[in-house]
């Protein structure tokens, strides 16, 4: 008796691993794609994963589809361990009804995302969808609207990453857009809301889907994504790494592990990587890496907005989020995009209690019409507002401008930076030398002598007072203006003299983010 029944139940499990069939599963491999099964595998510690809802099937009953019925519908759902942690992980089988999203299915979403919030567990989502199931209609729609709830709710108190290894298009689009961070694979994959068929139809545009909404459209020029992977193998390993730098949930801090890099390593040739002249452009990550355990930085979203660098790493084996205006492009000036992606990397960050280091090299705002159409002041505004409210401990070190607005928006102790840091070469004010000088002395330069000699004095004279860090030190705006080759042993101290810091806003239901 009890041997048929569980012949029974490993037939049911077995009809379940098979997803769409032998046939479907070798299409899948010829586009160079796992299975979902194949991807959770990969994704997480060996031996880990506990399936959820496996035998679950679709409720539908129009169309034929009552004789198509597949053990766990075309999702798998279930938890496991990345690196020893708690992880929740649903994964879209493209070989069962396209990866499409059912009643049911979205049903199995929920139910983990429920748990995930219940246990303060992170949520991976592995898409590979055509999208909604036409098939039951309305019901399909409101799965994908009981997913974006849940994603809104989860936001800030579980981290969310979403993987995109085939297609996302149409609704389905916003549960990965609501996400953490966005993972996109080269070649395989795409998102856009209405694909090129719909887009020719309706605007006439000729467009392919690569170029519409592939890996590297969305991570160099719409700034959706954030990584883009090479295959399916670098997307799940970036996963597990980007997973070593996060916390479990907004209550617990980030990992942190041990450090071999000596806190108190001074690095000599930081004191001349930024240049004398202050028009000439340099790397900024190379002072980043030469600051960070084992020189080593996880850099998030680095195909956009590339006038500004974000990312991870360690500073004595805690995690920190970097933020750092980048001179070798557009002279590190801060524009619409590079404001939304740093500002949202700063939330992230402040959502999870990882304290943020801010590197400032900024002329200021991007001018131009096309900017100030496109809401540069709003946009710039999100920033703003993300560093204000930010209350994890915030570390400012300004390596050489910092001028006008832009001063105030990067990590200034204005907006409640804990700790401010300049290097001898910072240059702190309003607008650089030649700009203030043909604003202050205009008439007094027309009626030189000789004008070009006058202004040359001028501008001399305005920088020995003003485009300086110690005027700013002077009246406390500076904390400590440094050797720069000691910033790593100056950071880490400050991290730990910030551990225990705490910080509130006021009482409220959330504020008002220009968005």
């Amino acid at each position: 008796m009890i041997e048929d029944k569980l012949k029974l139940l490993k037939e049911k499990n077995a009809a379940a691993e098979a997803g769409g069939g032998a046939d479907r599963v070798a299409r899948q491999h010829a586009e160079g794609k796992m299975t979902a099964r194949e991807r959770i595998e990969f994704l997480l510690d060996d031996g880990t994963f506990e399936e959820f809802d496996k035998l679950v099937t679709h409720r539908s009953r129009d169309f034929g589809m009552e004789s198509q019925q597949i053990p766990g519908d075309g999702f798998v759902t279930g938890h496991g361990l990345i690196d020893g942690r708690e992880v929740f992980v649903f994964a879209q089988d493209f070989t069962v009804f396209g990866g499409s999203l059912s009643e049911t299915n979205a049903q199995k979403v929920c139910k983990i995302m429920d748990m995930a919030m219940k246990v303060g567990a992170p949520v991976i989502g592995l898409n590979d969808s055509g999208g909604a199931r036409i098939q039951e209609g309305v019901a399909s729609l409101g799965g994908y609207a009981d997913i974006f709830l849940r994603n809104t709710l989860a936001s800030g108190v579980v981290p969310q990453i979403s993987a995109i290894m085939g297609p996302c298009a149409g609704g389905a689009v916003y549960s990965p857009a609501i996400t953490d961070f966005i993972v996109m694979v080269k070649d395989t994959s795409y998102m856009f809301i209405t694909g090129p068929d719909v887009i020719k139809t309706v605007t006439h545009e000729d467009v392919t889907k690569e170029e519409l909404g592939g890996a590297m459209t969305h991570n160099s020029t719409s700034g959706v994504a954030h990584f883009a992977a090479e295959n399916e193998e670098d997307c799940l390993r970036l996963i597990r790494e980007l997973m070593s730098f996060i916390p479990s949930n907004n209550m617990d801090d980030p990992p942190r592990i041990a450090c071999d890099d000596p806190v108190n390593r001074a690095d000599e040739s930081l004191n001349t990587i930024v240049p004398p002249e202050s028009n000439k452009p340099y790397d900024i990550r190379q002072i980043i890496t030469k600051v960070v355990d084992n020189e080593y930085f996880f850099e998030v979203q680095e195909h956009f907005a590339r006038n500004i660098v974000i990312g991870f790493a360690r500073l004595n084996g805690q995690s920190v989020g970097i933020v750092a205006n980048q001179p070798n492009f557009l002279a590190g000036v801060l524009d619409i995009d590079a404001s939304v992606k740093a500002g949202r990397f700063v939330r992230f960050c402040d959502c999870f209690n990882i304290p943020i280091i801010t590197f400032e090299d900024v002329p200021g705002f991007l001018p131009g019409v096309n900017q100030e159409y496109g809401g540069i002041i709003r946009h710039g505004a999100k920033l703003l507002y993300a560093y204000a409210e930010a209350t994890v401990p915030k570390i400012t070190v300004v390596t050489r401008k910092a001028y006008g607005g832009a001063y105030c928006v990067m990590g200034s102790k204005h907006c409640r930076t804990d700790i401010n840091f300049a290097y001898p070469t910072a240059e702190i004010a309003v607008m650089g030398a030649e700009g203030a000088v043909g604003i202050l002395y205009r008439r007094e330069l027309s009626s030189a002598a000789d004008p070009a000699a006058a202004r040359k004095e001028k501008i001399e004279e305005y920088q020995d007072k003003f485009a300086s860090p110690y005027v700013a030190a002077e009246r406390g705006f500076i904390d400590e203006v440094i050797e720069p080759k000691h910033t790593r042993q100056k950071l880490i101290r400050a991290l730990k003299l910030l551990e225990n810091k705490r910080d509130t806003n006021p009482p409220r239901k959330h504020g008002n983010i220009p968005l």
